[in-house]
């Protein structure tokens, strides 16, 4: 079984993913780690393209079942038809801004508010996020995501809304068992 967890950066795919992968005692993968060379501070240098479709290749291809989280959206065709498996988590923007906001905050502390160059890098982030729900920008985006979304070869599973991780879970467990989805 090969799942693809993604939505807006803040919607849960990194927490579910991982908390999924526990459950059902499959390798997870973010695609973050693949998309962003290790820096400090983290996520400012991107990947070459072929590098990290090549990495995450090369990290999934042993294994029979595993959890992906993110999106692959700008990663090539072939993703579309690898999952048995998509879920899309959906939260309303306010929400996930909050989370965001609190994430950042709690992972850099002041220091985003406090230093020049770190305060700008954190506004264009945050002004980033917002722009994912008003397709205003190029790139990642609901409308990009969706649009994605509709040329899948597998099941699609769309959780809305502010949902627990074990709700979440349940939801997908359903889903790969045939039962019916709720939502």
């Amino acid at each position: 079984m090969k799942i693809l967890i993604m939505g807006a950066s803040c919607a849960g795919s990194t927490t579910l993913g991982k908390a999924l992968a526990a459950r059902l005692h499959f390798p997870y993968f973010d695609s973050d780690y693949y998309f962003w060379e290790q820096t400090n501070p983290p996520f400012t240098v991107k990947r070459d393209r072929d590098e990290r479709i090549t990495m995450l290749k090369n990290a999934v291809e042993p294994h029979n079942d595993y959890i992906i989280g993110g999106s692959l959206v700008s990663w090539g065709d072939e993703w579309l038809s690898a999952f048995d498996l998509v879920v899309f988590l959906y939260l309303p923007p306010e929400i996930r801004l909050q989370r965001l906001k609190d994430r950042e905050f709690e992972r850099y502390g002041e220091v985003i508010y406090n230093d020049a160059e770190r305060a700008k890098a954190y506004q264009k982030f945050i002004d980033w996020a917002v722009a994912y729900d008003t397709n205003a920008i190029s790139g990642r985006t609901r409308q990009v995501h969706v649009d994605w979304l509709n040329k899948i070869k597998c099941p699609v599973l769309q959780i809305r809304g502010d949902t627990t991780v074990e709700q979440r879970i349940e939801l997908i467990v359903t889903q790969l068992s045939g039962g019916l989805n709720p939502l």
